[in-house]
């Protein structure tokens, strides 16, 4: 989550940046004149474009920071200056106000697929399994693949569940086809061995079996889940 906590973006930062590419235009104008007032214009407008981004991105990851600030808020009496709550109650509304604001006003953006991975876990959580395969839904669908692979695990989970394991192991063997720096290869093959435990347990031996030499952690799990299966 680093990329989550930058310093606060100061009020005229935007401001700073736009007349620093106005700037740069001005200092080079000769240069700019030989591809004439067309591309000048678009230059300029692709410097500016390139801030703006920049700015929205900063102003996103924000208002993420100060929703899950609330979810770090205490309960109860608390030092002067720390996010406090006077019950669990109003804590949990106020982080599920806060995260769904991020969700909805930034829908599409990477912040947006956060705020809705956090709120399908605090529904899980509470045992609303609709809710939560609603907003894992939306990450997975998002485009942002280091959390779509996490939705995935926790979504086929949810269709375990439900008795939708077709649906669930498609969903975990997509998460192997497609590794992420979130969700290796590994991990996602464990998670579809112990997926399949219950109903195809001669599947799961063989998925885990050439995980048994894989890396200590790795290896340590694939062991751990391989002693989970009966013996024929």
């Amino acid at each position: 989550m680093d990329k989550f906590t930058r310093k606060e973006l100061k009020t005229d930062k935007f401001a700073q940046d736009v007349g620093l590419s106005v700037e740069y235009v001005s200092v080079h104008r000769k240069q700019v004149a030989r591809y004439g007032t067309i591309a000048a214009v678009v230059i300029l407008i692709a410097v500016a474009a390139y801030v703006f981004l920049q700015y929205r991105t900063g102003v996103r990851e924000d208002a993420l920071k100060a929703a899950l600030h609330v979810q770090d808020g205490s309960v109860g009496p608390a030092p002067e200056g720390m996010l406090s709550f006077p019950t669990q109650d109003e804590k949990d509304k106020a982080l599920v106000k806060a995260l769904t604001g991020v969700a909805t006003e930034y829908d599409g953006t990477a912040q947006s697929a956060v705020a809705h991975y956090y709120l399908g876990t605090y529904s899980a959580d509470k045992g609303n399994l609709a809710a939560a395969e609603k907003h894992f839904k939306s990450v997975v669908d998002s485009g942002d693949q280091n959390y779509s692979s996490m939705a995935k695990l926790s979504l086929a989970t949810i269709y375990g569940s439900e008795s939708k394991q077709a649906d669930g192991e498609k969903l975990l063997r997509s998460v192997i086809d497609k590794p992420t720096v979130f969700v290796s290869k590994e991990q996602a093959t464990i998670a579809l061995a112990r997926y399949l435990l219950p109903y195809n347990p001669k599947e799961a031996r063989k998925l885990l079996e050439p995980l048994r030499g894989e890396r200590s952690a790795i290896s340590k799990i694939a062991l751990s889940t391989l002693a989970e299966i009966p013996q024929k």
